[in-house]
């Protein structure tokens, strides 16, 4: 678990006071909006349609139990008794009272948690795998780079005004769970000679990825960094940036749009000799400092046993409701004899990524019970408990059972990420939460999930891309037609190792038509699949056009509207 030291707390107890008050010179009158925005906005604090939202900073994910508690109470005492956990692994809470905004952040702050730097034009909240530490497919751990990245970005002062947002992730595994290639600064764990079973440690270096308004998949800058230049080469990435990057078009001030400018060879050049002056200096990085941080995140006290506990097959044969679960919900874990679980966030009715306060705590709960007191949060909108023996898997699905935390439908076209949309943000076009709903009911039979298998569906309200609809298999995308919710879709997208926009289907589909345009693709895809396809696997064989033929088919009929030209 990441560690506060002094300065730490020192600066977090400081920033609840500061921020105390600025929130009471602005109810006085004394600090205008226009004032007030980029000081709450620093703090995590939102204005949308009917509060403020105010995001919590969730690094890489990671929360121990007490943290978790804490959370469920801020829901409970300032909210409506939930929580909101996003594609960022951050949470959000809808509708805090701005006076009460200061209590909430030093409540916080007590349990080593704050709201910085998760909005404004800063280093926002550094993600990494869900898996970290625990993954069968991991070269090394990422979360101790992660630590040291959050370390020196936090209240950075070069970079705390950026032209524009800036985003790092940092992946450690073969399989590519972070989506590196569409975050600003993508770090991917590599050997420097792939040929060789094990090698120097360092890091493929992608840049300018991005989603919202204008997509883009990251450029290779460097091939391989050497672990201990992480810092420094960062640095000069975001001096680079911070010095040429555009400040007159909001639209146009993130990274990629300076990279595409460039291109990606100047743009290196620029970036190489920056770091020329600067990477043997104090930036540099060592063993000790490494070994530090890697006492951060020690294994846990692991009990001595193996794979293949003969009682889980006992429960499934016994259970099916146990058996889909442990099928869809449970993940191969680098530990004999312990499971990786997923805890869904995603059931029918309920708004994707919503956990209540009760649920929080009975996390909390079982966490301390059986995974060591940890949870993570997921780029999905779910969360996972990382370090379940199998041996206590029937008692973990029923408790979680007990909380409906436990809907077997994980990688599933109901374990779909949803932005809050119109229900709630003040940027969207279009509502997400009931669209979602839509589709749920309209795949409510899990025999029917199971059969269709491994589908990322994505959804934004907007074009700022909360929902990272470019990157799902299936990606929705709520427009605004002269006062009315339209959807465009996509199909293709990807943000695993092998990263892909999705490609346009077509004309915007009205939003009662949104559920049955979703089944036609699935139809489409299970008619056309090899026996061990991926919908995504099945487009990039056959292409758009099979897809396009079959959701607009009946465009003419009056019970399938759908927009003469696409949004």
């Amino acid at each position: 678990m990441y560690q506060y030291d002094t300065v730490d707390k020192t600066i977090v107890t400081q920033r609840v006071a500061q921020f105390r008050g600025q929130v009471q010179r602005h109810l006085a009158g004394e600090l205008s909006p226009a004032d007030f925005q980029p000081l709450r906005l620093r703090n995590g604090l939102y204005m949308q349609i009917h509060a403020h939202m105010l995001r919590v900073s969730i690094p890489y994910g990671l929360l121990n139990s007490q943290q978790m508690r804490a959370l469920a109470y801020v829901a409970r005492k300032y909210d409506r008794g939930y929580g909101h956990f996003t594609t960022r692994q951050n949470i959000q809470f809808n509708w805090p009272e701005l006076a009460e905004v200061p209590d909430i952040l030093e409540d916080l702050s007590r349990v080593e948690m704050h709201a910085m730097q998760t909005s404004g034009n800063c280093i926002r909240n550094i993600s990494s795998d869900q898996f970290a530490g625990v993954a069968t497919d991991e070269i090394i751990d990422p979360r101790p780079y992660c630590e040291i990245i959050r370390q020196w970005s936090t209240l950075h002062p070069e970079f705390y005004w950026l032209p524009r947002k800036f985003k790092i992730a940092v992946t450690g595994a073969s399989n590519d769970r972070a989506a590196v290639q569409f975050h600003d600064i993508g770090l991917q764990v590599v050997y420097r000679d792939d040929d060789a079973p094990r090698g120097e440690i360092g890091f493929r270096v992608y840049v300018g990825g991005g989603l919202g308004r204008t997509p883009v998949i990251g450029k290779v800058i460097k091939e391989f960094l050497p672990r201990e230049d992480i810092l420094s080469y960062c640095d000069s990435i975001l001096r680079v940036y911070n010095l040429h990057g555009r400040r007159d078009n909001k639209n146009k001030a993130r990274i990629k749009i300076l990279v595409k400018a460039l291109g990606i060879d100047a743009f290196r050049e620029q970036v190489e000799a920056d770091w020329a002056h600067t990477k043997d200096g104090e930036l540099k990085l060592h063993d000790a400092d490494f070994e530090t941080l890697e006492g951060f995140f020690p294994p846990p006290a692991y009990e001595a046993l193996i794979t293949g506990d003969t009682r889980v097959d006992k429960w499934r044969a016994l259970d099916s409701r146990f058996a889909d679960w442990y099928r869809n919900n449970t993940t191969d874990h680098c530990q004999p004899g312990y499971r990786i679980v997923n805890v869904s966030l995603k059931e029918h009715g309920v708004a994707p990524g919503d956990a209540t306060d009760k649920q929080m705590d009975a996390l909390a709960d079982i966490a301390e019970h059986y995974s060591f007191a940890e949870i993570r949060v997921t780029h999905e909108q779910n969360l996972v408990l990382a370090d379940v023996a199998e041996k206590d898997l029937l008692e973990v699905w029923k408790a979680l059972d007990a909380q409906r935390l436990a809907t077997p439908n994980i990688g599933s076209v109901n374990d779909m990420i949803c932005c809050p949309g119109l229900d709630f943000c003040s940027l969207a076009n279009a509502s997400s939460i009931s669209v979602a709903k839509q589709i749920n009911e309209k795949f409510s039979d899990f025999n029917e999930l199971y059969d269709i298998g491994e589908v990322k569906l994505k959804m934004s309200g907007c074009m700022n891309a909360c929902g990272h609809h470019h990157v799902g298999h299936i990606g929705i995308l709520g427009v605004d037609k002269k006062g009315e919710e339209w959807y465009q879709l996509t199909v293709g997208g990807d943000a695993s190792n092998q990263a892909a926009l999705g490609t346009h289907l077509g004309p915007a589909i009205a939003k009662d038509r949104v559920g049955d345009a979703v089944a036609d693709i699935l139809q489409v895809y299970r008619e056309q699949r090899d026996d061990s396809e991926r919908l995504v696997d099945t487009f990039r064989r056959i292409g758009i056009d099979p897809f396009k033929d079959r959701v607009y088919a009946d465009r003419t009929t009056a019970s399938t509207p759908i927009q003469a030209e696409a949004g």
